[in-house]
């Protein structure tokens, strides 16, 4: 691999946007943001799960998560979890286009 081709590479990596966020029982997890959007009334995030161990990446099937960007009774920031299926369904959809163009981009 060229000089350049690993600087490009290495900036790759530095762009990469992460997010750790803690559940109920106080675990953390490390997400990629993929991308974010404002829908409606909301500003929604999709979210990829980082992983230590390739095997753990592969069994995910490349899945995403997409929170909600909400405030706590404190006006803290945080992502919650979306509970309306439809509303979720639209967005997965705007999503995976959204995906689907940076790939045509990138070809």
């Amino acid at each position: 691999m060229s000089e350049k081709e690993k600087e490009l590479q290495d900036e790759e990596y530095v762009d990469t946007d992460l997010v750790s966020l803690v559940d109920d029982d106080g675990n953390e997890y490390e997400f990629e943001v993929l991308d974010e959007i404002d829908y409606k009334d909301g500003h929604y995030y999709a979210l990829a799960p980082q992983f230590d161990l390739p095997d753990q990446d592969i069994e995910s099937g490349s899945t995403y998560m997409i929170f909600e960007a909400v405030e706590d009774e404190d006006g803290q920031p945080q992502l919650a979890e979306i509970a309306d299926e439809d509303l979720l369904d639209e967005l997965a959809e705007i999503f995976e286009a959204n995906f689907d163009a940076a790939f045509e981009k990138e070809e």
